[in-house]
């Protein structure tokens, strides 16, 4: 007996070690701390993720326009969501550690001479994703980027993506997010967000018994300006970036970013998503396309039940006839065996006792 549960008992710890736990990304906090600490993480890295626009029922990876690609481009491991909704998420070339501020620093340079084809094929989709308003949509510890700006009575709404740039049209109409700078007045020209002024919002946990800091916020500010010189950037004023919508001059397009770290200890980590979704106000259920939905999932449904019914019921109808035809089958012997032995009782010599 003691050598069967010795056996059990071994079979049971090589299952163990055969088996490998998962773990879902985005379930479970990370801590951060600054520069020079082994406990936790200190590198903070940026992906990009897919490009979409409402205007165009077709996305783009983030690598198929000319923008800032990182020299060791990597693919993160995806949550459930993130694979359900076919997203697209790989490395960027915007890299930073926690709490430490960066000032207009220079991600990439992008040249479009006149002459080269595969230049002028580079811009003129540049262009399109433009004038379609194709969205960025970046990623900061499995949480969106936010573009934050004021809207109607007051309210603030906090847009999971910015626009690659915008347009302002042959008549002079600023389209989409030319809007909201009265700079972007030039017509037929596109004009660029090449700068991004990034703020990342931590909670603390050295007054709550937790070394390291966790992310509960990612905002930015998108902006369009146009470097006069490469080696003496400026990022806080400037001419916007504009691309003439007729290609007659090269185009130099440099990108830029800024980095600020902001505490904030009233924001908890299980609820960073809250102003996402609490800023959305005009964003109204639309009961009608779910209740079309729903009629047709039901109507569907009844008409497979139908057929299947009408199917197993002439299949039920044929089984029960030939059940019918062996019950009477079974009858007729046995009604035959008590005739034939009642018969043979009348005819026997001497009675039966």
């Amino acid at each position: 007996m003691k050598t069967r549960q010795l056996v059990g008992l071994g079979y049971l710890l090589v299952i163990v070690s055969l088996c490998s736990a998962f773990y879902l990304p985005g379930l479970a906090p990370v801590s951060f701390c600054e520069k020079g600490t082994e406990e936790c993480q200190t590198q903070i890295e940026l992906f990009v993720n897919r490009l979409d626009s409402v205007e165009s029922v077709l996305p783009y990876e983030y690598d198929v326009f000319d923008f800032c690609k990182d020299d060791h481009e990597k693919r993160p491991s995806e949550n459930l969501g993130q694979v359900l909704f076919g997203e697209r998420i790989e490395s960027s070339p915007y890299k930073f550690h926690f709490k430490e501020d960066i000032k207009c620093n220079k991600a990439c340079t992008k040249n479009y001479k006149t002459g080269n084809k595969e230049d002028i094929a580079k811009l003129d989709f540049l262009k399109m994703g433009m004038q379609l308003n194709y969205q960025h949509h970046w990623i900061i510890d499995n949480m969106p980027v936010t573009w934050c700006y004021d809207v109607e009575d007051g309210q603030k709404y906090c847009n999971p993506g910015f626009p690659i740039g915008c347009l302002v049209t042959l008549d002079g109409r600023a389209k989409d997010a030319c809007v909201i700078n009265s700079e972007f007045n030039k017509k037929n020209t596109f004009y660029v967000f090449n700068h991004v002024d990034i703020k990342i919002i931590y909670h603390s946990g050295e007054s709550e018994g937790w070394q390291g800091a966790r992310l509960v916020a990612a905002t930015l500010e998108p902006k369009s300006i146009k470097q006069a010189d490469e080696n003496n950037l400026n990022c806080e004023a400037g001419n916007p970036m504009e691309v003439p919508g007729d290609f007659k001059e090269d185009v130099t397009i440099v990108y830029t970013y800024s980095v600020t770290f902001e505490e904030n200890n009233t924001i908890k980590w299980a609820s960073r998503w809250d102003y996402i979704l609490v800023s959305m106000p005009h964003t109204n259920i639309q009961w009608f396309s779910i209740m079309n939905s729903l009629v047709i999932v039901l109507f569907l449904s009844g008409m497979v039940a139908m057929i299947m019914l009408r199917t197993l019921h002439k299949d039920i109808a044929r089984y029960n006839q030939v059940d019918q035809v062996k019950v009477f089958g079974f009858a007729s012997v046995l009604r035959v065996k008590r005739e034939q032995g009642i018969l043979s009782l009348l005819c026997a010599d001497k009675p039966v006792k």
